[in-house]
């Protein structure tokens, strides 16, 4: 059964970094488009990023600017870079995969990223 396991999620004060991963297990995601969501406390799922099988990049307005998204299809892995963290961006962040951007089949169990002020 295919799984995406995400990684790299923890507490950072506001202005610090993180490093999310996302790797499938079972399957080669390289012709995938893959796509990061999060979910605060009391709120829906909303997106944050992608990126298509071809490296072609999408990002929320929230974001841009601070996340990079990107994936090394050798490691079957992707990542997102966050820098400058507000504790606005405290949520559970959940990896997705799909045929293309925006459909979205296969979900993480997600990470929690928890921004201090």
């Amino acid at each position: 059964q295919v799984q995406l396991v995400e990684s790299g999620g923890g507490l950072v004060q506001a202005g610090g970094s993180l490093r999310l991963s996302c790797a499938p297990s079972g399957r080669t995601f390289s012709r995938f488009a893959m796509g990061w969501f999060r979910q605060a406390p009391g709120k829906d799922r909303e997106f944050v990023s992608a990126i298509s099988s071809d490296g072609y990049t999408y990002y929320a307005d929230s974001v841009k600017g601070r996340f990079i998204i990107s994936r090394d299809n050798a490691k079957n892995t992707v990542y997102l870079q966050m820098t400058s963290l507000k504790p606005e961006d405290t949520a559970v962040y959940y990896c997705a995969a799909g045929g293309v951007v925006g459909m979205y089949d296969i979900w993480g169990q997600g990470t929690q990223v928890t921004v201090s002020s």
